[in-house]
């Protein structure tokens, strides 16, 4: 039963290579890592700030000193970044796993360098691309999987993200936008298995969802930090209602080893799915449509210059 799944049941990662994006020390992408470190798989640590990269490192090695773990910068927000990262990992051989954790939440309104909106930017155009970037790698694995961390918000996007991706047509409605950045990740991952299948490649791609997991995306999305004034009283408060970053993780670790099915969503077992051992969980109508999910893709397309699979 999948709804019984255990941390301890993670299988041996001995031999396996899993990219990690987003490994903030305590947050779901340093959860994540150590897991599958202390199993023995070699992890790479992607993010953008290589200080905090090394800070997670250096915990994740007091937990497990002979953790097998590698650095990479990467700035999802840019576009360049994510073809130099790319680029820069080529030489780690085939990948088994991607996780693409990372992402930014409920910012204030700001455009890119590449002219697109931070989140939109962050959590679906920059993990696109490198996906397309890294596939040739996962392909390699024989037995790749892309395991992409969306939310509950997903739910209050009102409606898909399928206009101009350069363009900001009316008022700007940060949790909205939010939930539509939510939205693409699972249109993203069922296109995804949906082309990978038609393609006959051995990868497949799942969904994940962390419930309501104490870390500090709230406070660094509305305060650009997540210590000092208010925004300590909001990581306070976020944690004192919800369940560990280390319990965040566990979705994204059954997504990332469990025998699921492509396209599969991830989540909580609990109330509300905020919080519990996760299982197989539903997503909105809007999630559901195909057609537009086939639509941000070919916007999706367009955007980073890149065609695949």
């Amino acid at each position: 039963m999948t709804d019984t799944w255990n941390v301890a049941d993670l299988p041996d990662q001995t031999g396996r290579t899993i990219v990690v994006t987003g490994p903030t020390l305590g947050g779901l992408g340093h959860h994540t890592a150590l897991e599958l470190a202390r199993r023995g798989g070699r992890v790479v640590l992607a993010g953008r700030n290589p200080a905090k990269v090394e800070e997670t490192a250096a915990a994740i090695r007091e937990e497990v000193p002979d953790a097998q773990l590698e650095a990479l910068h990467l700035d999802l927000a840019s576009l360049s970044s994510v073809r130099t990262a790319a680029a820069a990992v080529a030489q780690v051989g085939p990948i088994d796993v991607l996780v693409n954790n990372a992402g930014v939440m409920g910012t204030k309104y700001a455009r890119t360098a590449d002219g697109l909106e931070l989140q939109m930017a962050t959590n679906h155009f920059g993990p696109f691309l490198l996906t397309g970037l890294l596939l040739p790698q996962l392909v390699q694995s024989a037995d790749g999987r892309v395991v992409t961390v969306s939310s509950r918000f997903h739910s209050f996007a009102g409606k898909a993200p399928l206009g101009d991706p350069r363009e900001q047509i009316g008022r700007y409605h940060t949790w909205r936008v939010y939930g539509q950045s939510k939205l693409a990740n699972l249109y993203f991952t069922a296109e995804l298995d949906r082309r990978l299948r038609a393609a006959d490649l051995p990868v497949r791609a799942l969904a994940a969802h962390p419930g309501f997991a104490g870390t500090h995306l709230a406070a660094n999305g509305q305060y650009g930090r997540s210590a000092g004034g208010i925004a300590t009283i909001l990581d306070a408060g976020v944690k004192a209602i919800s369940q560990s970053a280390a319990a965040g993780a566990w979705p994204s670790l059954m997504a990332a080893t469990a025998d699921l099915p492509g396209n599969t969503f991830v989540g909580p077992s609990g109330l509300q799915q905020l919080s519990g051992r996760p299982r197989e969980v539903g997503r909105s109508k809007l999630a559901r449509n195909a057609d537009k999910a086939r639509r941000l893709w070919e916007i999706s397309e367009e955007t980073v210059d890149l065609r695949y699979p």
